[in-house]
């Protein structure tokens, strides 16, 4: 190469990197300590003064004989467990649930943080629950997302100090089991157009056979419904480490996963399955899908999660054990609402 091509290929490299870097994906990070962490009525104020909106649900009779720290899904927020912790809350469980970082209706809500961010806060927010019911047990159940920032959390050097983790279709769809081509889309997009929109109109698939709590969470103002690329890039590289990590949980896990899944694929959720310690609990449900809490039948996997709290050796009075493979086959979407 003469020096004529060697200095047009090096201005095409400099200039590559230099629009390459002008549109990194954009992710936020925690900001600087400035007091304790600490529980304000109804909002969680985290650690660099930032205020994440909480719901909570609480028996009426009698103390609390567990306590659940609820993590969301993506694009949802701390709502998604009215129903289910109205439930834990009859069945003697107290229930918190708070919209994490760019969720809900947090000040950052659309942008991603890194994984150090959630993991802190759920740490942090555990510990409050530590010091409010001293010696009820403590457990942390995550959703999707949730339950993927879960297996973060609980295998980083920090871990939130809980009794058990609860994995509702956890979030580990990492790109070991993604074709090649979405692979290349998303670091595309997340790299030249991170602040790009997409929505999910168009898709076909069903989260859930409820039609009537879909109706409301379309409806939602606080769900977001348009998400930026680099906000996917961020969910992406959380799932990978979920995915990578999950046989690393030093507590005792319960894991539950519909048939009818058709948001988290039986592949990474078999492989994840696979990695993790023989002493797992799991659960599987014929007819459930991805948002199985709020599904028609969401009392059985939440009876199973109050049964498994109560006793984690006593038989589940719903879930079966995870069947082989070729049984778990996802049945073909029902038509739109």
């Amino acid at each position: 190469m003469n020096k004529l091509g060697r200095l047009t290929t090096s201005f095409t490299v400099a200039f590559s990197l230099l629009v390459l870097s002008a549109c990194m994906p954009v992710v936020n990070h925690q900001g600087k300590k400035v007091g304790v962490a600490r529980v304000e009525k109804d909002q969680f104020v985290a650690t660099d003064g930032s205020r994440l909106p909480l719901r909570s649900w609480r028996p009426t009779e009698g103390p609390a004989r567990a306590i659940i720290v609820a993590l969301h899904g993506f694009n949802d927020y701390s709502n998604f467990f009215a129903s289910p912790g109205q439930y834990f809350a009859s069945q003697g469980i107290a229930c918190y649930a708070y919209d994490q970082r760019g969720f809900g209706s947090t000040r950052e809500r659309g942008f991603w943080f890194d994984v150090e961010a959630y993991t802190s806060d759920l740490t942090c927010f555990v510990d409050e629950m530590r010091k409010r019911y001293p010696g009820i047990p403590v457990y942390v159940l995550g959703e999707s997302m949730g339950g993927a920032l879960t297996i973060a959390a609980m295998t980083r050097s920090n871990p939130p100090d809980v009794d058990g983790v609860i994995l509702v279709a956890p979030a580990v769809w990492g790109r070991e089991t993604m074709p090649w081509y979405q692979r290349w889309l998303l670091a595309l997009g997340s790299h030249t157009v991170p602040w790009l929109t997409v929505t999910g109109s168009g898709v076909k698939v069903r989260p859930s056979d409820n039609r009537e709590m879909l109706r409301a969470f379309s409806r939602d103002p606080l769900v977001i419904k348009e998400t930026r690329i680099d906000a996917v890039y961020g969910l992406s590289n959380l799932m990978d480490e979920a995915l990578s990590q999950a046989g690393k949980i030093p507590k005792p896990t319960f894991v539950q996963y519909g048939a009818n899944d058709q948001i988290i694929p039986k592949k990474p959720m078999l492989l994840m399955l696979g990695k993790m310690p023989k002493t797992t609990r799991r659960a599987f449900y014929e007819h459930g899908y991805h948002m199985l809490l709020r599904d028609l039948q969401g009392d059985k996997p939440m009876a199973d999660i109050a049964t498994w709290i109560a006793d984690h050796n006593h038989p589940l009075p719903y879930g079966a054990p995870l069947p082989p493979q070729e049984k778990l086959t996802p049945s073909p979407p029902l038509p739109s609402p």
